[in-house]
């Protein structure tokens, strides 16, 4: 059905003081913000998210990251840092950083991008040609490119030099060009670089440092949404949060890690150098 104000056209007259001028219609700018969320690549499961939904309870660091989540997206895209929110599986990272990627798009009609960093890693792997490197290079450039990237669960990819090459130079690219970014991570920031189970060891420390630089970091705790059978009440929520214990990751760091760490190598490379020419 054709829009009743431009009869399909996405252009509708407007009088001013006697004189009729043609602008933009409104139909014209939501198909453009339609368009734009569909090529965010957001998963059907996140399409929903928003931040005027979402269940906040009694919880001062989780109502510190919503604050900078909201006022990320008031300000975008005149923003110096992007967002790291850091804590346990469940307590709503991921709704936070898809809502606020959804809010840019289809209310500054930025060029966002969300991306699950091990898919990102499998489609990468999937198409590199390890002679021209153009499959490669096509899938990385929307990445670097986009005006503001999601990068979901950072830290859980199991680490090779491979894989450390490439995060190094998706992370090094947006950093030197000023592209926001907003990472989710279920890694706590600890400074020990014993703590196998770190941030710092996951992604190593010149990562780590660019991140510092690049990004607010937001760490909270909380209960794991996805224990109720319904979607649980802000008293449901802060019930649970002031019964149970703080929850962290399970150990799950790689031999390799553990191998470097023990070997006096805190830096677990991240060297760069070879992917995106």
């Amino acid at each position: 059905m054709s829009c009743p104000h431009c009869d399909g056209t996405r252009w509708r007259r407007v009088p001013d003081d006697g004189v009729l001028r043609v602008e933009r219609c409104p139909c014209w700018r939501e198909d453009a913000a339609r368009a734009l969320l569909a090529a965010a690549r957001i998963p059907s499961r996140y399409r929903a998210c928003d931040l005027a939904t979402f269940v906040t309870y009694e919880n001062p660091q989780l109502l510190r990251a919503v604050d900078r989540a909201r006022r990320f997206v008031e300000a975008f895209p005149v923003v110096d840092k992007g967002l790291l929110l850091i804590g346990p599986p469940g307590i709503g990272k991921t709704h936070i950083a898809v809502a606020v990627l959804r809010q840019v798009v289809s209310e500054k009609r930025a060029r966002g991008l969300y991306y699950d960093t091990r898919s990102l890693l499998n489609t990468i792997r999937s198409t590199y040609d390890p002679v021209t490197r153009a499959s490669a290079v096509d899938v990385l450039r929307p990445v670097v490119e986009a005006e503001l990237l999601v990068l979901d669960d950072l830290g859980a990819e199991r680490g090779t030099d491979w894989v450390e090459e490439t995060m190094n130079f998706i992370v090094n690219t947006r950093y030197n060009d000023r592209r926001p970014t907003i990472f989710t991570s279920n890694y706590e920031d600890v400074p020990d670089p014993e703590a196998f189970d770190s941030l710092l060891v996951r992604v190593g420390v010149r990562m780590h440092s660019r991140l510092r630089e690049m990004c607010e970091f937001l760490e909270y705790d909380g209960p794991d949404y996805r224990d109720f059978e319904f979607a649980p009440s802000s008293d449901d929520l802060t019930r649970l949060w002031k019964a149970k214990p703080r929850r962290k990751l399970p150990a799950k760091t790689s031999s390799r890690a553990r191998a470097r760490l023990k070997s006096g190598k805190s830096d677990l490379g991240w060297s760069g150098g070879r992917v995106g020419g």
